[in-house]
């Protein structure tokens, strides 16, 4: 289905609630599989934390997790080191385009038994499950944080624990201490110095309950809408902390520079204002937020500034290629921009964006999300609009509770 989007006004004084983070969530739900006395609340309704739930509840030989990235690396992990199963894991066409040889040759390391049945590199994954005593690890550094975050989360119940050397420069590391933080709180012993990880085995967890706090990346795109407002538009997202775990949350600092304040409120919700227009150029390195990358970029073209954002390599190996994605995309609207394998750079804009654009979504969540702010400048049609219930089901809903007008073609 595709949207057209327009917004002339933001509705005043708007609060809203945004579901559980998929990044906390997926964590948290393969560490209540290894650890059973686990209660979790507010988890994720996204596609990719309902793939992970039926996933771990099937007990079929064929296990399919579509699109979800973070369930295929995570279990794979599980399912070679902590289970006696075979399983064939499997995905879309797209998952099975997205390189997992790193991780299982780490987990080789550990003598698991996985077999490419298709390109090597590449699910479809025959895994022969067996319960492994852990040990030492050395994998790049320069990779997805997933698939450290899955050796992480495993480790909790070898024999051994697992210990990780990351050769090079860390990628995400925000991430890696959101997983890392978890375990402790769990009451796994667990260090981090320079590039080596060591996670303890727990023998019994104590029984703990989880909150989990909505994802930050998804409040990006309200940051967006409100940078392109008019001064004074307010917004409040509910259930967002100061001291969050999740990496995403420094999209409060980058918004500052877009002309957006944010005041926490008793540690429980979120003030968004807008307080200045912006007519400076914005630069960031994104390594360790690149999922905030598409949002920023979209925000500052519409904002007719020029933007140069780096650290963007692990892009590439996203739901999409997402730097092509977004030459490609921005490009119809008007922008001049120049992409390189790890960087972005849109000239600051001297004309008017261009109206009622189709913008393609490349079976993308952050495609659609991120473009759909647009329509407070012009309207914007989003294609394959109901791509966005991989990580925020309700998008669309709370876009409409905000004064988003939207034709359905």
């Amino acid at each position: 289905m595709n949207l057209q989007l327009e917004l002339s006004r933001l509705k005043p004084s708007t609060t809203l609630k945004i579901s559980g983070s998929k990044s906390e969530s997926n964590r948290l739900l393969i560490l209540r599989e290894l650890f059973p006395n686990i209660v979790l609340h507010n988890l994720s309704d996204s596609d990719d934390s309902i793939a992970m739930v039926n996933a771990l509840a099937s007990k079929d030989s064929i296990i399919d997790i579509h699109h979800a990235g973070t369930t295929m690396r995570f279990l794979t992990a599980y399912y070679s080191l902590c289970t006696s199963r075979n399983v064939l894991l499997t995905g879309s066409q797209r998952m099975q385009q997205r390189p997992i040889g790193v991780l299982v040759d780490a987990l080789r390391q550990l003598n698991a038994q996985i077999t490419y049945t298709n390109q090597e590199g590449y699910p479809p994954l025959a895994i022969q499950g067996h319960l492994s005593k852990g040990g030492k690890i050395s994998l790049p550094a320069n990779i997805s944080s997933q698939y450290i975050s899955a050796l992480l989360l495993v480790g909790t119940k070898l024999e051994l624990g697992i210990e990780l050397e990351l050769i090079g420069e860390i990628t995400s590391l925000p991430y890696i201490e959101m997983t890392l933080s978890l375990l402790r709180d769990l009451g796994v012993s667990c260090s981090f110095k320079a590039n080596k990880i060591r996670v303890e085995p727990l023998l019994v967890a104590q029984e703990l309950s989880f909150n989990v706090e909505p994802d930050w990346s998804s409040a990006s795109y309200f940051y967006s809408i409100v940078a392109l407002g008019q001064v004074g538009d307010t917004m409040t997202l509910l259930n967002y902390k100061q001291d969050s775990l999740q990496g995403d949350s420094k999209v409060a600092l980058m918004y500052q520079e877009l002309g957006v304040k944010t005041d926490f409120v008793d540690n429980k919700k979120i003030v968004l204002t807008k307080v200045k227009q912006v007519k400076e150029g914005f630069k960031a390195n994104l390594v360790q937020t690149p999922d905030l990358a598409q949002t920023i970029a979209v925000t500052c073209f519409a904002l007719g500034i020029s933007c140069d954002l780096t650290g963007l390599h692990t892009l590439k190996i996203k739901e999409t290629d997402r730097l092509v994605a977004l030459h490609t995309e921005l490009g119809k609207l008007g922008a001049s921009i120049e992409i390189t394998s790890d960087s972005l750079h849109i000239k600051a804009r001297n004309k008017e964006i261009v109206p009622n654009v189709s913008i393609a979504t490349y079976q993308d969540h952050r495609m659609a999300m991120s473009f759909a702010p647009l329509a407070l400048i012009c309207p914007i049609i989003i294609q394959q609009s109901d791509v966005v219930s991989k990580s925020f089901t309700n998008f669309w809903d709370l876009l409409l509770s905000i004064g988003f007008q939207m034709n359905r073609q």
